[in-house]
């Protein structure tokens, strides 16, 4: 019955959307445009921020008994990357030979039937001493429709969510940018903020525990305190514990200074994980020149210059004082930790372009940049994390271009008087580790990214070195930021597990998706399943939705001929909208959609991971294989 209101209701929403799209909807047609020199910058709206929220509530009751991997203090001398290049070290990787391997975890849950006939267990790992722990999870087989949750034992009821199917989604970007190993198949749980993470996953009904095949070898100690409290939490503590804002005295503090006011809103500081290892780095939010609200972010090479560390990455927004030197975390401060997708990467301006996988907050601004070469003497200013603590503001001047190189490591040389690189002076504020990656502005506009330098504030005459951005534009970034022939933005599909039917559901509206959340809970949430096309448009195919009232499923075909064979022979199926529109053929960076028919219940199930598509063919024999049905696409 719930799955017939869900169709009467999606049908009354179609029809409305197709209302608002007669009076001046977004059109799939491509815009022409010139390749341009600068852009402006944009805010973040609030309507489009439609993500859903990560970390859920729960009862505390509901938590399964956990068993518990406990690790010593941390034995390693917690040593930071050098300050003259390199992102601020900040975690150490540990070895857990108590999860080592598939065998030795699958040992240590301890499962329990949940309600709906499926299975929960967890696992508990403390490390002592530790401001938080990173839990490196190491995939060999996941079922897509599992539920995995990570927690703190102090706060079971607070839980961050994610899907198997999102697990393996961001598994298969890493392998497809050319790593097979371990480390492509390591998904790192959220920064727990505490020595203890708790690790829970959840079976659908339909599947063994002995089909899950996950460990965890290693994790990442975090050493540095990186919370900075509140005011209120300051009041409370008569003084701040933190070690995360013990940056040089002469950095100023951006929120007692006009300058950068919008700019400051571009910028976060960035924490992500390599080779276990945890660091921090600062990256800005970019415009493009179709102002399309795609999240492009712009760091540094050395801080992020592979996909398996992209995966990883956490972002930190508004992460600055709430009032002039407070020294407390403004309230609107907020943590986004899908990770990224990485465009683009050189060490010739030690540039790299980002497009990250979460929604940026509203309020954040889409920085505006400048391709053009900037001359000597020009006032700039610096927007930055040092050792990553609350934004810090630095003014200075550009003395002139040099030619860098790494030497060895984290060292670095700079010499000429030409080259891809800006050399820049303070003449208040510096920059430190953690600093690495972040823009350079000249007129409310991007120009550069920190590679290093230096400059300290004992001594004005030293030099830091940003990698020009009119340099990496010409060479590679104008192809996201500024396409020749325009670009149309792709929409999200939604998926859902409906935990009474078996069946999945999938949506390419937001709304529709809100409306389910909120009315079905037998639909569980499993979040964008791939992206497709909101719109008609040449070269994209219509996908039709039908509404199968016998098994209480949806189907989904991208095929007119199989359409029109199913409404003339099926009356059970009801035809309801076209959902999406994507491509019968490959090409154009589009993956196939694969397709089983359950033949136990009649339903379809489709994924866009291939292996996902291998789980289900190896574990559930009652689903028959079908092939790829039609293409879509993995990223925006």
């Amino acid at each position: 019955m719930k799955e017939f209101f869900i169709r009467r209701w999606a049908l009354a929403l179609t029809a409305a959307v197709a209302v608002l799209s007669g009076c001046g909807g977004s059109s799939d047609a491509p815009a022409s445009m010139q390749v341009r020199s600068s852009v402006e910058s944009r805010v973040q709206p609030d309507s489009a921020v439609q993500d859903v929220a990560r970390v859920k509530s729960r009862s505390a009751a509901a938590a399964p008994k956990a068993s518990v991997v406990s690790l010593g203090e941390l034995a390693v001398e917690k040593t930071e990357a050098s300050a003259s290049v390199g992102p601020r070290l900040i975690g150490a990787g540990r070895d857990v030979s108590a999860t080592k391997s598939g065998s030795a975890t699958q040992s240590l849950w301890q499962w329990k039937e949940t309600p709906a006939g499926g299975a929960v267990a967890a696992i508990s790992f403390r490390a002592e001493g530790a401001y938080g722990v990173r839990l490196g999870v190491l995939v060999k087989q996941l079922p897509g429709s599992a539920t995995v949750r990570v927690y703190t034992q102090a706060s079971p009821g607070k839980v961050f969510e994610i899907s198997g199917h999102e697990i393996l989604q961001l598994i298969e970007r890493n392998q497809a940018a050319g790593d097979q190993s371990d480390a492509a198949r390591t998904w790192w749980t959220p920064d727990t903020g505490e020595g203890e993470a708790t690790l829970e996953v959840e079976l659908p009904r339909s599947v063994a525990t002995t089909a899950l095949n996950i460990s965890v070898p290693t994790l990442s100690h975090i050493f540095v305190n990186l919370a900075v409290p509140t005011e209120e939490e300051l009041r409370a503590q008569q003084q701040s514990t933190k070690d995360i804002g013990d940056s040089d005295s002469c950095n100023l503090d951006a929120s007692c200074h006009s300058d950068g006011a919008s700019e400051r809103n571009a910028v976060a500081r960035m924490v992500f994980v390599k080779d276990a290892k945890s660091y921090l780095c600062t990256g800005t939010l970019l415009n493009d020149g179709n102002s399309t609200g795609k999240p492009y972010f712009l760091s540094a090479n050395h801080c992020i210059s592979d996909q398996t560390v992209a995966s990883t990455l956490r972002t930190d927004w508004f992460f600055r004082s709430s009032s002039c030197n407070s020294g407390a975390l403004q309230s609107s401060s907020s943590r986004k930790v899908g990770g990224a997708q990485l465009l683009y990467a050189s060490a010739e301006t030690d540039v790299a372009l980002l497009l990250l996988s979460d929604t940026p907050p509203a309020g954040a601004v889409f920085a505006g940049w400048d391709a053009s070469t900037v001359g000597l003497g020009a006032s700039i200013i610096g927007l930055h994390h040092p050792s990553g603590d609350l934004l810090k503001l630095s003014y200075g001047t550009v003395m002139g271009q040099s030619a860098c190189a790494t030497t060895s490591g984290t060292s670095f040389s700079c010499s000429g008087t030409s080259g891809n690189y800006y050399r820049v002076n303070w003449s208040q504020g510096t920059t430190q580790g953690g600093s690495s990656g972040s823009a350079l502005f000249r007129s409310g506009k991007v120009i550069g990214t920190l590679y290093g330098g230096s400059a300290v504030c004992t001594n004005k005459s030293s030099s830091d070195f940003y990698g020009r951005f009119d340099v990496a534009y010409n060479a590679a970034l104008k192809n996201w930021l500024a396409p020749t022939g325009g670009s149309t933005a792709r929409t999200a599909v939604y998926r859902f597990y409906n935990s009474k039917t078996g069946a999945h559901f999938f949506t390419a509206s937001a709304a529709e998706r809100d409306f389910v959340i909120r009315t079905f809970p037998e639909f569980g949430y499993e979040n964008i399943a791939f992206y497709a096309y909101p719109n008609e448009s040449s070269g994209k195919d219509p996908v039709f939705r039908f509404y199968n009232a016998t098994s209480g499923a949806h189907f989904y075909s991208g095929s007119v001929a199989e359409r029109d064979f199913v409404i003339a022979n099926f009356p059970e199926f009801r035809y309801e909208v076209v959902s999406w529109y994507a491509q019968t053929a490959s090409g154009n960076g589009a993956s196939p959609i694969y397709r089983f028919y359950n033949s136990k219940t009649g339903a379809h199930f489709y994924t866009i991971s291939a292996a996902e598509r291998d789980f289900v063919i190896q574990v559930h024999t009652d689903f028959r294989y079908e092939g790829p049905m039609y293409h879509a696409w993995t990223t925006q």
